[in-house]
């Protein structure tokens, strides 16, 4: 009986989850063949030079030859799991085709502009008196200094009061508190509030308490603090709730107070999230134009390190400026002035977030093995 058994079993073809194997890098030809085919049909069509087009084309022809070829060789398991693969990478790749032509736009067109004389010096003319020609020269330092300046001023602003409402609202406020609703609900609104509304709003303030027609960099701050602390709050919020709670507890058990816990424990054990909260909230408003154009004013030549009295130019401002409004003797030095701009600002912003990833790899509480 037993040996009959063992017949039957061995008799019994092994079950396989696949009937077989792709190549190992049968993606990457898949994907290679599918953008070519789309290539030649939107050539076919006289639009080569959609590479944009081409490359969307290729994606969804990626995905139904991967899909097809996975279900004929491996099975519906492994076509599924390569399928839904597919459409992670296809998304991701998409999703930052812009951001990489982007800044490849801008490197282009403005990394011939960036030189000392461009950085350190304002714009000035320059008097030919062999020909008797006016030429202009680029030069952006005090929209560099009024982009600090104004930003700092915010970023001085926004920060402690964002971090400040999110410990009230994490560690203070009970969760049915009608005033903790009420201010979730005040933040989640004004995160998506317009830009140019925030600078209406500080130039109408500034206009109420000093006069009309009041420009200063004092007032483009404050329409950035108006985008800029729901921003930190938010972030803030959800660092601090990623705490622990049982180092928390842990704290309260030694007999220490709560306020000396959240500054001892809980922000220094999210002092990197709380810190990558803050750049986020600076990213968001240093490159911001309309508040910064209504509220502070633009100024092409003159420099002013006075957030109290005068307008003050940002690189945001002075590369829209620039760009939209080009001198119409020259043209080409204003463009190159508008890119130039445009790629010191994100400079600028890369540096930052250089400095805060060192300030939060300082603070951050080190692992003990």
């Amino acid at each position: 009986m037993t040996s009959q058994v063992e017949t039957n079993l061995s008799s019994t073809p092994p079950r396989s989850l696949t009937s077989g194997r792709l190549p190992r890098f049968i993606d990457i030809w898949v994907a290679l063949a599918a953008i070519a085919i789309g290539a030649i049909v939107f050539a076919g069509f006289g639009h080569v030079d959609y590479v944009a087009g081409w490359l969307v084309l290729g994606a969804a022809l990626y995905l139904i030859a991967i899909g097809i070829l996975a279900s004929i060789i491996e099975g519906r398991r492994r076509a599924t799991d390569r399928f839904v693969r597919g459409i992670v990478v296809v998304a991701f790749l998409l999703a930052i085709i812009p951001l990489v032509s982007t800044l490849w736009t801008v490197v282009q067109h403005g990394i011939t502009t960036l030189t000392p004389q461009f950085i350190f010096n304002g714009e000035q003319t320059s008097f030919d008196r062999t020909t008797f020609k006016t030429t202009l020269v680029a030069g952006v330092w005090p929209a560099i200094v009024g982009t600090l300046i104004i930003t700092g001023i915010a970023a001085l602003i926004s920060i402690p009061i964002g971090l400040l409402t999110a410990v009230w609202l994490t560690e203070y406020a009970l969760p049915n508190n009608p005033v903790r609703r009420i201010v979730t609900f005040l933040v989640d609104v004004m995160t998506g509030i317009p830009s140019i509304v925030a600078g209406l709003f500080a130039f109408a303030l500034f206009a109420l308490i000093v006069g009309p027609g009041t420009f200063n960099g004092l007032s483009a701050a404050i329409a950035l603090c108006v985008l800029m602390i729901p921003t930190m709050v938010r972030a803030s919020e959800e660092m601090i709730k990623l705490v622990p709670m049982e180092l928390r507890e842990a704290s309260y058990a030694l007999g220490v107070s709560k306020w000396l816990t959240i500054v001892k424990v809980v922000l220094r054990t999210s002092v990197a999230g709380l810190v990558t909260g803050a750049m986020l909230a600076i990213a968001r408003v240093i490159g911001e134009t309309a508040p910064i154009y209504i509220a502070a004013g633009y100024t092409r030549t003159a420099f002013n390190a006075d957030p109290l009295h005068g307008a003050m130019s940002t690189l945001a401002v002075v590369s829209f400026r620039n760009y939209v409004d080009p001198d119409p003797t020259q043209p080409a030095v204003t463009q190159a002035e508008a890119w130039g701009s445009a790629l010191l600002l994100i400079l600028i912003v890369v540096v930052l977030n250089l400095i805060a990833r060192l300030i939060a790899a300082r603070f951050a509480p080190k692992a003990r093995r």
